[in-house]
């Protein structure tokens, strides 16, 4: 198999090529940038094997340190990975092996070069390689800023590398456009350079930290007003993907900016959540520029006894039922794990009917190799399953038995509504939710005193758990609730409610909150 050495971008996820992601997608081993997290996150296999790589110097060797994986310790995986021939090495025997390897860095490395002594490796191997390209830094992070690169008088643009010397006698006198990439502490030095040289002190100047990312920051100023306007703002905005532009071409970005122009860019949001996982809110929040702090309220636990799963499991497989209905991935990943101790994969579903309440829980069936036959069309919840029950669960006859996996704590409308429509349920307890532990005491601390601009709960546990966990919102935080009841529950726990969704969904809910800081853009300057 050839080895993909995929470029990952800027820092937005969204900006990996088509092909790189559908590669991530497939992989079985991933070698990452450790920087490229939130890439292999969102892309790549769920069950590929990841090792991250953290560059901490850099010479001919790219000496470099990597987060241990659980059966190797640090020194032994840090040798492992330690050159660009050394990786090289395990993915061109992975490949030998048949698996499908990825390499992915973190922003151009075509254009810094970071690519070439791994592929020159892997080309004395005679292992087939392919390099798949995407957003440069270098072009996305001006156009995330809103800062066209050429326009008007400017027909060129420089770039220059920060790392190296720089002739300032060849950038002073022109009206280029000059983009400086990752200039870090030279910032000023630069800037000074240049006005030394000859440039006029007027001449625009931005420096874009966080670049394409949520926490994006720019500094807009002149080559003169650059240097006191940069003390100011030292250790403001992440340093990563950062890019200094020099040129008329900066003035355009009051007109063209639109990526901080969103709705809640900046905004922090307190997001407690219910899953293992992150929810689909946080990544609508994140569509309107919000920072999304995730708060796990509950953990999940096995069943204080076991023997009504292990009888469900054994009637499963005997025949006993006609549908099995998961109402979440946590009721899949229990199922499967009790599975798991019988000796049984997907193969006992043979012959049953499955349903599924939402998309997250469908996705865990396609995980474990099912498929389900019945979904709700419109509102994934008990009341929208019920709804298309009747019209495609066929009779009850002659086997008229639903297996219904659940949270110890679930309601009983599903159970009740299918026990009215003829059907013999088995209600069986798959798993208990229990309260989680308390987050960080910084998160603790920035829940009570103001740090989070809002918080959005998308159930009455979410707000019962986070008090319970961490206290109160602070008043000055806004509180956007999914429906009604979470809104009664919220205001039980003496929480002033600002935004109800139209809707009980969490992309309405993420629509009244960016809807709300619209509205309210004077008086709240994206969490500024």
């Amino acid at each position: 198999m050839p080895i993909a050495f995929v470029a990952g971008g800027p820092g937005d996820p969204e900006l990996v090529s088509v092909r790189g992601a559908d590669l991530l997608g497939k992989a079985e081993l991933v070698l990452a940038d450790e920087m490229a997290g939130d890439i292999v996150a969102r892309h790549a296999n769920k069950h590929a094997e990841v090792v991250l790589i953290k560059v901490v110097a850099k010479d001919e060797d790219e000496v470099v340190e990597v987060a241990p994986r659980p059966e190797e310790d640090s020194a032994a995986q840090e040798e492992s990975t330690a050159t660009p021939a050394s990786r090289a090495r395990i993915m061109v025997q992975a490949a030998r092996e048949g698996r499908r390897v990825v390499r992915l860095f973190t922003g151009d490395p075509v254009f810094d070069g970071r690519i070439s002594p791994e592929v020159s490796a892997v080309v004395r191997s005679k292992v087939p390689f392919d390099v798949v390209v995407g957003a440069s830094p270098v072009t996305a992070v001006p156009a995330y800023a809103g800062i066209p690169l050429l326009g008007g008088a400017t027909k060129d643009v420089h770039i220059i590398d920060a790392s190296q010397s720089i002739d300032y006698a060849m950038h002073g006198q022109k009206r280029s456009t000059i983009v400086v990439v990752d200039p870090g502490e030279r910032a000023v030095e630069i800037v000074k350079g240049l006005a030394a040289a000859g440039r006029d002190v007027r001449t625009p100047v931005a420096l874009v930290r966080g670049g394409t990312t949520v926490e994006q920051r720019a500094i807009v100023t002149t080559l003169e007003e650059f240097p006191a306007q940069y003390r100011n703002s030292r250790g403001m905005g992440n340093e990563a993907s950062t890019l200094l532009i020099v040129g008329e071409v900066v003035t355009q970005r009051e007109r063209l900016s639109w990526f901080e122009s969103k709705p809640l860019f900046g905004w922090r949001v307190l997001v407690p959540r219910t899953r293992e996982k992150p929810g689909p809110v946080s990544s609508y929040l994140v569509g309107y520029g919000a920072v999304p702090i995730e708060v796990a309220t509950i953990a999940v636990e096995k069943p204080r006894t076991p023997h009504q799963m292990d009888r469900a499991v054994t009637g499963l497989v005997n025949g006993r039922y006609q549908w099995v209905v998961f109402t979440s991935a946590n009721s899949v990943k229990a199922v499967r794990e009790k599975f798991g101790e019988y000796g049984l994969d997907a193969r006992a579903f043979a012959g049953l009917k499955i349903a599924a309440m939402d998309d997250e829980t469908m996705e865990a069936l396609h995980d474990s190799g099912i498929h389900p036959d019945l979904m709700p069309k419109g509102e994934q919840s008990s009341a929208g399953l019920l709804e298309v029950w009747e019209s495609h669960a066929g009779s009850a006859d002659p086997i008229n038995k639903v297996f219904v996996p659940r949270a110890d704590i679930a309601t009983d409308t599903l159970v009740d509504g299918l026990k009215s429509r003829g059907w013999d349920v088995e209600d069986i307890t798959a798993y208990r939710t229990v309260r989680a532990a308390p987050p960080p005491i910084e998160t603790r601390e920035a829940i009570k005193s103001g740090g989070f601009d809002a918080v959005v709960f998308t159930s009455s546990s979410t707000v019962r758990n986070l008090v319970g966990l961490a206290g109160k919102p602070h008043a000055s935080t806004v509180v956007a609730v999914i429906g009604p009841q979470t809104a009664k529950t919220a205001e039980e726990y003496g929480l002033q409610v600002t935004i109800v969704a139209d809707e009980p969904t969490e992309s309405s809910l993420a629509d009244a909150l960016a809807m709300y800081a619209s509205e309210h853009q004077p008086m709240r300057q994206g969490g500024e």
